[in-house]
This record gives C-alpha cells, sequence and structure tokens, in this order.
C-alpha cells in the first residue's frame, strides 16, 4: 500500500488532471464544461490526493457551509490506483479536515460507492420522500454548443 498524502493545494497541471478525469471520464459530469469546472474549484474546499510523489491519484470537493451541511462531490480516484486505499485514505483526510467537523448533515449522490461511504457514516436517507432535486441533464451541452457557436 502506497503512503497516501492529503492536501487542499491544486497545482494547475492537478487542476488540468481532475478536469480530465470530472469532464471526460465520469459518469455524472461528462461534457462539463472547463469554466464551469474553474469556477466550482474556486468555490468549494479541494482535497487532492497523492501517492508520495508528485502526481494527482485522487480528488475530491465538498461544498459547505463550514459550519451546519457539506455536500461531498466529484470525488474520483485514477483508476490505476483503485482497491489501493486510495478511497478510504482520500475519505478519512476530508472526514478530519478541521473545518468539517460538527456538521450536522453531509450528503453525496453516488452510482457504485456506497460500500466505500458506509465506512465513513453515509447511509440512505430515513424519509428519501422529503428531499427533492432539481436537474438539468442537458445543460452543458447547450453550454458547449453556444461555445462552439461563438
Amino acid at each position: 500500500m502506497s503512503a497516501w498524502t492529503v492536501s487542499n493545494e491544486l497545482s494547475r497541471e492537478d487542476a488540468d488532471t481532475a478536469y480530465r478525469w470530472i469532464g471526460t471520464e465520469s459518469y455524472w459530469a461528462k461534457g462539463l464544461p472547463r469554466p464551469l469546472f474553474d469556477k466550482s474549484l474556486a468555490n468549494s474546499l479541494c482535497f487532492a490526493l497523492r501517492d508520495g510523489g508528485e502526481a494527482l491519484r485522487g480528488f475530491a470537493r465538498v461544498i459547505t457551509d463550514k459550519a451546519t451541511f457539506a455536500y461531498l462531490g466529484d470525488v474520483f480516484i485514477c483508476p490505476s490506483v483503485r482497491g489501493q486505499g486510495a478511497g478510504k485514505a482520500l475519505m478519512q483526510a476530508i472526514m478530519d479536515h478541521s473545518d468539517l467537523q460538527c456538521l450536522r448533515r453531509w450528503m453525496l449522490v453516488t452510482r457504485d460507492a456506497h460500500g466505500l461511504y458506509a465506512q465513513f457514516g453515509f447511509e440512505p436517507p430515513a424519509n428519501p420522500e422529503r428531499m427533492m432535486v432539481r436537474v438539468d441533464p442537458d445543460l452543458y451541452a447547450r453550454l458547449n454548443a453556444q461555445d462552439m457557436a461563438s
């Protein structure tokens, strides 16, 4: 197992790598325009996972008021290190972050990593009928079309 390190510092190269992962390889944000991704980084608490070297091996961001609520999003582990404890190390660093203590509610959405998140206390909502979402699944395609027309 690698000696994982996690920081809140992202270099421009790290941001490029994270964008490639999120905007082109993820199932949840494929087609995300780069300006929106950069804005999301600027307005989130970002986490960069490394394996002792300088290369980025994992990424996540937390959208939070740092007092009552946090949404965990864009969690991505480089395929070459999956199954080596990278996801657990990243999640542990997120949960241990000093700005994220004493939050009453955390949320996330996942298609396939329920087992990982359950290890950190996440569970399905007790009353899903109370939750509501507003989703615009075609937004990125429309924005990218506008950029191409410009």
